[in-house]
């Protein structure tokens, strides 16, 4: 099979790799799916060696297959994989992480806060950016048959962190939900936040994806290139501030200002990587009686929860998609998404 890997330095190469094989407790799925994601570019950007040095993988470590976002049907399994547990041609996303499997946290879906290490398709081990991907049965996720597999490769990652960062948020109908930035992740939070019924205000500044995010639901935007933040959404919320505040950005800058521009009673949400940010405790936080939290993607329920919210509520994802892309053309695709100026990408087979 065919696979493209992260060469450093934004190089990209397709290589050649073996079919695999499904050990015991393993499937095959034949990929159709495999979304672009924001965090590729901390593997995409560094020179070659670097990301796998930062992973504890030594900077002479064979680069892996990129793409943790992955959708498509399941072609073969493994020993002691039950037809029942995971059916010939079955549709299926793909919970992109795999702990020890028997911890408290790899028991109830969220194996990515496994203590005893994790495995991260796509980053420290072969990802979904090649005709076939393998996999622990026990990572599989149905995709609803309303779900297309692009529907289901942002689900897997972008669209699934925004809506369990929402969740957590416990956005009710009526709040008002300012999110910062506007990439794969945010553009979800709006899309997705509106159709929960908030008032959302997008917070971004490149002007295209401002276009995207009024298309998207967002019932305002704030140009960040062009205004501050923190002022437009108080002008925008008669001094109040708003309700709720989802950074999407890591970018200090927008962390604190969605700190300072939530209410008193507000609650902010942390979920861009990276990064760091220095918060007046007393002022931004005490004396507010703000809440701060921080969401690392999804359980592999909350995946699956996310996918039928989207089914339910006739969510048109496939509209984040700005691009799609053949294998063959990824070079192409990430130079073009390094900009960080278009929707969401998708590599589909």
């Amino acid at each position: 099979m065919r696979g493209a890997v992260f060469l450093g330095n934004r190089k990209i190469e397709i290589r050649d790799f073996p079919d695999p094989t499904p050990g015991p407790g393993e499937v095959v799925i034949r990929m159709k799916a495999s979304g672009m994601c924001g965090s590729d570019l901390k593997f995409y950007r560094p020179p070659p060696g670097e990301a796998q040095k930062a992973l504890g993988l030594g900077g002479n470590a064979e680069p892996f297959i990129a793409g943790h976002e992955p959708c498509g049907e399941v072609a073969a399994r493994g020993a002691g994989v039950s037809e029942r547990e995971a059916p010939i041609g079955q549709r299926v996303m793909d919970h992109h992480y795999a702990g020890c499997g028997v911890c408290k946290h790899c028991r109830v879906g969220w194996s990515q806060l496994c203590r005893a290490g994790i495995t991260v398709y796509g980053v420290t081990a072969h990802g979904g950016h090649a005709e076939y991907l393998k996999v622990p049965v026990r990572t599989l996720v149905p995709l609803p048959e309303e779900l297309s597999f692009a529907e289901g490769a942002a689900v897997a990652c972008g669209t699934g962190t925004a809506y369990a960062a929402l969740r957590r948020m416990n956005l009710a109908g009526g709040s008002t939900l300012a999110v910062f930035g506007q990439g794969p992740v945010g553009i979800s939070a709006t899309l997705i936040g509106a159709k929960m019924g908030a008032r959302v205000i997008a917070v971004e500044s490149n002007a295209e994806r401002l276009a995207l995010a009024k298309q998207y639901g967002a019932d305002a935007v704030v140009d960040a290139s062009k205004e501050d933040a923190e002022k437009a959404l108080k002008e925008l919320t008669r001094g109040e501030g708003v309700d709720l505040a989802l950074d999407c950005t890591g970018v200090a800058a927008a962390r604190l200002a969605a700190v300072r521009s939530a209410r008193t009673w507000g609650t902010v949400c942390f979920v861009g990587e990276g990064g760091e940010v220095t918060l007046d405790v007393s002022r931004d936080m005490l004396r507010k009686q703000l809440t701060l939290v921080g969401s690392w993607t999804f359980s592999a329920m909350g995946m699956g929860e996310c996918a039928r919210f989207v089914a339910d509520n006739r969510i048109p994802l496939e509209r984040i998609f700005t691009h799609r892309w053949k294998l063959d053309q990824a070079d192409e695709a990430y130079r073009l998404f390094d900009q960080q100026s278009s929707g969401k990408g998708v590599i589909e087979f």
